[in-house]
This record gives structure tokens, sequence and C-alpha cells, in this order.
């Protein structure tokens, strides 16, 4: 039976407790134990849990404005059904195997099927400060982002179906027991004082597992995939979303409003900020512009890697730790051409790896005195402290996560893609339409229907402009769009077919074709392409401007304008 009353709860000097009913905490009386709860700890995390659920669709316009606009509706439906699926999984059987209260060192007993018992326990995993409701609510929204991150490797080629069954089935078989392990009292990594991995490191490795598995995009390493962003808005909007909720996600891990709390929402908009600074300044040195899609990335960095180390690093390893990730994860974006893998998202780089550095950088600069801001917390701290065996203790840790997360992630597709009608790879015919209009039937905006890059051979028009109903439906031949001629199939070079994303996209097509290695891009960057020949670019700019006047003549004298 339920306890809870109001009041607040005073020790006295031989250590007994006395009830003083004119306090605002709330106190709940479980049996013969009685235990008192600030309610401002609690508005605190509660809040915290509402802004993580920000991340949710941040990540999907995220993944949709860095996808091909005719996929981009996808990524926002896996990022939001995600939430769906694992509140159910956490409800049945997730917060069970990873909280139970009478769990092992390896995992939970299911003493809380179907949140049996859930309600005002006094939680051990935050020192007794919150009741069990409200640590199990926020800690469902670090199990739904996960797979939510790691879907961005699903992008352009992957059906939804099975993709679906596969979030409850790898949040129940890699993500339960990665957190049992580290974040549960019972658990042997938190009683061996690691840190990290479930969110960060995990999400990252199984994007890789998931892009192994899954194969390249039709085209990969053709001028058919010119990947450069459909919507820098969504990637913005996005970033800006999950921004906002990391702020949440680290300073409510603290389960206090308190110092502790406050400092580590300093560091992690530090590390962010200055993670993406860096990103900014490294695609700079190559490009000679700025990109906003590089400051999202090494912004999105830099909070990866603070994770771990956020409330129990000072202000100055937090910068230090946005650099140094950052620097990594761009560097590392190159991996995935040697490692022959199609990661559209840069998963592993942007994730995995900035956790590592996040994971091994707790161990060299967590500091007993931050971590001790809330009151409570006692640790051992880092190399900065002289406790010298915790980086071993985070290298090893580390390397578990990402081996349990790839294997295991890889054994569930494989027995999921068994299953009939439940492959995972979309047919050749829709990646060619995409998946928005496949599998959902519906589009991010109208504009992507009607002007949907199909990848297909268009055949070049050789009537007259009155027959020119879409400049994206022009197979444009060098000869047509160099000297301004009525195109041809006779003796003219096709241009590859581009994105449809503006003249930029097709230009760059066009001087990549060209140019050959000469033309090659000089960053790997995400969303990154350029051509060295100015020259060839001109004259399709040329081209563009003379076709579209023709259009124009020929509507004047229709009496179209």
């Amino acid at each position: 039976m339920v306890n809870v009353t109001y009041g607040s709860l005073r020790t006295a000097s031989d250590g007994t407790y006395t009830f003083e009913p004119l306090g605002t905490d709330i106190i709940a009386t479980i049996g013969d134990e009685t235990s008192g709860f600030d309610p401002g700890d609690i508005a605190w995390v509660l809040t915290s849990a509402a802004l993580i659920v920000f991340m949710l669709p941040g990540l999907g316009y995220l993944y949709s404005g860095l996808a091909r606009r005719k996929n981009a509706l996808s990524m926002l439906f896996l990022s939001l059904v995600s939430l769906a699926i694992v509140s159910f999984q956490w409800f049945f059987i997730g917060y069970s195997l990873v909280f139970s209260e009478s769990g092992g060192s390896f995992l939970g007993d299911g003493r809380n099927v179907g949140f049996r018992r859930v309600l005002e326990r006094a939680v051990p995993e935050t020192n007794g400060k919150l009741p069990e409701i409200v640590f199990a609510t926020y800690q469902l929204m670090f199990a739904c982002l996960v797979p939510a991150v790691l879907l961005g490797a699903a992008a352009e080629r992957s059906r939804i179906l099975p993709a679906m069954m596969f979030i409850f089935a790898w949040t129940t078989l890699v993500y339960d027991p990665l957190a049992h392990w580290i974040w549960s009292v019972n658990g042997w990594a938190y009683k061996w004082d690691a840190g990290g991995v479930p969110v960060e490191i995990a999400s990252g490795t199984a994007g890789l597992a998931y892009s192994y598995f899954i194969g390249k995009r039709r085209g990969y390493g053709t001028e058919r995939i010119l990947f450069k962003p459909s919507n820098v808005g969504n990637v913005v909007l996005g970033t800006v979303f999950l921004w906002v909720g990391w702020l949440g996600f680290n300073g409510g891990s603290c389960f206090a409003a308190s110092l502790k709390a406050a400092m580590a929402v300093f560091v992690t908009n530090l590390a962010g900020s200055v993670g993406g600074i860096t990103w900014l300044i490294m695609d700079f040195r190559l490009e000679r512009k700025w990109s906003m899609v590089g400051f999202c990335t090494g912004a999105i960095a830099g909070l990866v890697a603070i994770t771990p180390a956020a409330g129990f690093v000072g202000a100055p390893a937090g910068a230090l730790i946005g650099l140094v990730s950052a620097a990594v994860s761009n560097l590392s974006t190159r991996l995935k051409v040697s490692m022959r893998v199609d990661d559209p998202m840069d998963i592993f780089a942007v994730h995995a790896l900035a956790g590592v550095v996040g994971v091994l950088m707790t161990g060299l600069f967590a500091q007993s005195s931050v971590a001790a801001n809330d009151g409570f917390s006692a640790i051992d701290g880092g190399w900065l402290d002289h406790n010298y065996k915790q980086l071993g203790k985070q290298i090893v840790w580390a390397l578990v996560g990402l081996s349990w997360t790839f294997v295991v992630t890889y054994a569930i597709m494989f027995v999921i893609n068994l299953i009939p009608g439940c492959k995972f790879r979309a047919t050749e015919e829709a990646e060619i339409v995409g998946m928005d209009e496949v599998e959902l039937g519906e589009y991010v905006a109208d504009y992507a229907f009607h002007q949907r890059d199909l990848e297909g051979e268009y055949e070049a028009h050789t009537s007259s402009p009155n027959d020119i109903d879409s400049a994206n439906k022009i197979h444009l031949t060098e000869k047509g769009m160099g000297n301004g001629k009525e195109n041809n199939n006779h003796g003219d070079t096709p241009l590859p077919p581009t994105m449809p994303r503006g003249g930029l996209a097709a230009t760059s097509a066009a001087a990549d074709h060209d140019g050959g290695s000469d033309t090659a891009s000089r960053s790997l960057s995400r969303g990154r392409s350029r051509s060295a020949h100015r020259g060839r670019m001109s004259r399709v700019d040329e081209g563009f401007d003379e076709l579209e006047m023709r259009m124009v003549r020929t509507q004047s004298n229709a009496g179209g304008i």
C-alpha cells in the first residue's frame, strides 16, 4: 500500500527522524522505510526528461536534412516511431531488465515487468533523491534516443518494417544489458567505477554494423550520389533541438537540482560550442568557405563526447574534450572509404569515435571535487586526482561496449532478415523512387514529389523549348550546355544524373564528370564537395542562364507573361 504525504523529515542528534507536517517535501513510506523527496529535484528531472523528447524530432530533422529529399520523411518517421516502440518496450520488459531491484551483475530479473511496483520506492542509483517512477521515466528517454541515433545508417535503402522490429530487439538485447552493467547499482561495470558507453559508443557502433549489413546505396562511389544535404535549414533545426535536449540529457543525469547539475549543463554547452568552432575551422582550411553543416556536425561531436564526463569534469576539461572530439571525428570521416562502408550520416565517426574520446578523457580529467558538487557523490577521480588505473578501466569498458554492440547488432539483423517479408534492404526500384513513396506513400513536402530525383537515364530533349516542362528532366550534355545549342543524342557525352538541389549540384556534377581525379573533393567531410575547375562551372552556369532565357522568350511569345 502506498503511503505518501507532504512535510519534512528532521534528523535528531541521535540519528532518528522526526516528521514536520509544515514542510513541502514528499514523504513516502514503504514498510518500515520512510523517504523524503524534494519537489524541486523531481521537477528538474521530469523537465530534463521532457527536454530529451526534443532530441527525437531533432535527430529526425537532422537526418532528413542530410538525406536526399525523396528519403527525408522516412528519417523523421524512424526517429519518432522509436519513441513509441521503446516506450512500450521499456514499460513491458526494458526497465525491469536494466534497473530491477533484485537483479544480478549482468541483467535484471524481471521483477518490474509491466511496471509492477514502480512508484514511490527511493532509488539507490540516485542516492535516494528520487522516487522510482520519476527515475524510470527519465531513463526511458535515454532508451528511446539511442536506437533513433543509430538508424541514421538506414538512410535511403532500408525498409521500415524490419527497422521497427530491429528497434525493439536491439533495445532489449544490446542497450538493456549495457545500461544494466554501468547504471544499475547491481551491474559489474557500476561496481568497477567505469563510465559512458550505452548511449554514444553503442549508437555509433550499432550504426556501423547496420551499414555493413545492409550494404551500400545504389550508385555509391559514382556521380549518381553527390551527397549534399537536401535541406540545410532542417539540419540546423535538428541540431538546435538536439543541443537543447542535451542540456537536459546531461543536467538531469545528476538526479537533483544541484551545483553538479549546473556544472554539467555549462560544460555540455561549452563542449558543443568548442566542437562546432573546431570543425568549422578544419573545414575552412580546405574549402575556404564556412560550412553550416560542418558547424552543426562539430557541435554534435562535442556534445557526444562530453556526455560521459558531464558532472565529473571542470570547464577547462570540457572545452578540451569538445576540441579533441571534433578534430578526431572530422579526420575520421575519411575512414568510411578505407573501411568500405556506406555510412551516409557519419554515425561511426561522430558518435562512436567521439564517444570513445569522451570515455577516455573522462578517465583523465574526472575529479572527485567536481562530482561532489551534488553533496553526496564520492568518486576517486581520474589522472588529475592521481587515480591512474581509472583510464585503464575506461579503455577496457569501451572495448567491451564496442565488441558487444557490434556482434549482437549484426546477429539481430541476420535473424530478422531471415523472416519472410522482413528483408532489410529495399529493392532497386524502391531506391530509385525513394523510401518515402514506397514505404510511406507520403512526402516531406509537395515539391519532393513533383521534383524528386529518380536517378534515371533521362532522355535528352530534342524538341523545341515549348516541350520543356521542367529543367530537372533535361539530361544535360556537355555540348548542349557549353554552346547553348539544342541537345542531341549523337556524339555528345551525357552528364550523369544529379541530385535536384539547384544549379550548384548540377554544376558540381558536371565539373566532377569532366575533371577526373583532378577535380576530386578536397574534403570528405559530410556535405562538402568542391571542384577545382571553375571554368567548367562557369560554362554550365551560362548554359542554365541561356536555357532559362529561351524558356522565358517562348512563354512571352505564347502570351504566358
